[in-house]
């Protein structure tokens, strides 16, 4: 291997020896197959070491929100790097992290104005959910600790957090996980029992219900918090019904229970407005992000809390016993800074606002295929569930999912030049999240490669 920017010969031996990809299972490659090498990204698009351009409709992973190869952005981090390469915020700060707090606490809802800077998704929720306990001991309550999570929910890897998460796939291989973790049902109105017949708000006010329905179970003197995403990405994008919102704040107020609105997906523009809790109309306790606010230009993620939940930290005198050495790295906050200028020169939250229906309707179209059953999602953040049969909804036996949408849909929608994710953590969908400076024209490329593709599949089945 030589050094410097040139890569090895054999770029596959080097991913088979040496490289330990993340969520990824590597048998294939002692049987002859190869993993996608990408070698850059221009705009919406990314160019593999094969030379095939494919359409990132995944904004890398719900996270590219400006799209690849910002000039002005690696220009910020350069000169950021001249000035201060790093310094950790142990008990000191920087310019750049200063200014980076403001700017959100400017953005957030409410009185969310504390700003606690880690390294990505997963530990923002560790971050909450520690704060949430600490919090509660200080207030004479420690026995609150418990929290309540949806079914299918994905919060992240982190121990405390991958006890958030509901995904059994993911969790039982690390068991025994912190305790105290309860899930209740989430807003799937797609698979909702036939009883709600089509009314959204009876099923969302069911939905929220059952929060306060463990919460009274568990004990409200032994429940911390509730974690919920604005729109649940696993399982494939299940958007708030109407009022379910609404109905879970009055719960969590009620209980004295936090909530924690975790917008590592649907911050920054991905639903619409920088936090996607505006665009639902509710002001959580917590606000957990990352990915979009550096669109992934460099690591970093953030906790913000309101001034209730700083007050034992400020003018209490208690120390939050909790950090990441890289967590506010200047030149992260400094191309945040960069990244967010983008989003308001470019009116990017407009413009996802001004697109959203005809995303939708463009993806809507698919409709028309016998192995479309539902389109959902919200903003620029869609889920394409797959069904065998329209009429009953019937889903894919586990033989049948690992057959045609991993042995096939995967494979086939990079080879006709979409990036996604066909997602079976629930049942199959696909879904996409492409960067918001896409418009029409990319929305068009990628039901034109989907269609193709749901349609070979279909005839596979």
């Amino acid at each position: 291997m030589t050094t410097g920017d040139t890569m090895t010969t054999d770029s596959q031996a080097g991913i088979r020896d040496h490289l330990w990809m993340h969520m990824a299972n590597h048998k294939h490659l002692y049987e002859g197959g190869r993993t996608p090498v990408i070698t850059h990204g221009e705009g919406a698009y990314i160019f593999d070491d094969e030379g095939r351009r494919i359409l990132d409709g995944l904004a890398g992973l719900f996270t590219v929100q400006v799209g690849h190869g910002r000039e002005e952005i690696a220009q910020a981090a350069y000169e950021q790097t001249k000035k201060l390469a790093f310094m950790p915020l142990w008990s000191y700060a920087h310019e750049p992290a200063i200014a980076l707090a403001e700017r959100l606490a400017a953005y957030a809802p409410g009185d969310l104005n504390r700003v606690f800077f880690t390294s990505g998704g997963g530990d923002s929720v560790e971050s909450a959910l520690k704060l949430a306990k600490n919090f509660f001991q200080l207030q004479g309550k420690a026995g609150k600790h418990k929290v309540i999570s949806r079914a299918t929910a994905y919060h992240g890897t982190p121990h405390g957090a991958l006890s958030v998460t509901s995904l059994p796939g993911l969790r039982n291989q690390f068991a025994p996980l912190v305790p105290g973790a309860h899930k209740v049902p989430n807003t799937n109105f797609y698979r909702a029992d036939e009883r709600f017949a089509g009314d959204e708000k009876a099923f969302g006010r069911w939905a929220a219900d059952r929060i306060a329905e463990t919460i009274e179970f568990e004990g409200a003197d032994s429940v911390a918090a509730v974690f919920l995403e604005p729109v649940q990405n696993s399982g494939g994008c299940f958007p708030p019904p109407p009022g379910y919102f609404e109905r879970v704040r009055e719960i969590c107020d009620e209980y004295d229970v936090l909530l924690v609105s975790d917008e590592t997906i649907c911050a920054f523009g991905r639903v619409g407005s920088m936090f996607a809790c505006d665009d639902f109309d509710y002001v959580p306790d917590i606000i957990t992000c990352a990915k979009g606010l550096t669109s992934g230009y460099a690591p970093l993620g953030a906790m913000i809390a309101s001034d209730r939940l700083f007050e034992p930290f400020g003018r209490g005198g208690e120390t939050f016993a909790h950090g990441y050495t890289f967590g506010g790295h200047p030149v992260a906050c400094q191309v945040a800074m960069a990244n967010l200028d983008i989003f308001e020169t470019e009116q990017l939250n407009a413009r996802v606002h001004e697109y959203a229906g005809t995303f939708r309707s463009t993806l809507e179209r698919l409709h028309d295929l016998p192995i479309v059953g539902d389109v959902r999602g919200a903003g620029y953040f869609y889920g394409i569930e797959l069904v065998k049969d329209k009429d009953t909804k019937e889903t894919f036996t586990d033989e049948e999912s690992e057959r045609v949408l991993k042995g096939f849909v995967s494979q086939a929608l990079w080879e006709g030049g979409l990036y996604c994710r066909a997602d079976d953590r629930g049942d199959p969908v696909i879904q996409l999240s492409p960067p918001l400076t896409c418009g029409p024209d990319e929305f068009d490329e990628m039901e034109r490669v989907l269609r193709s593709v749901l349609t070979t599949a279909w005839d596979r089945i």
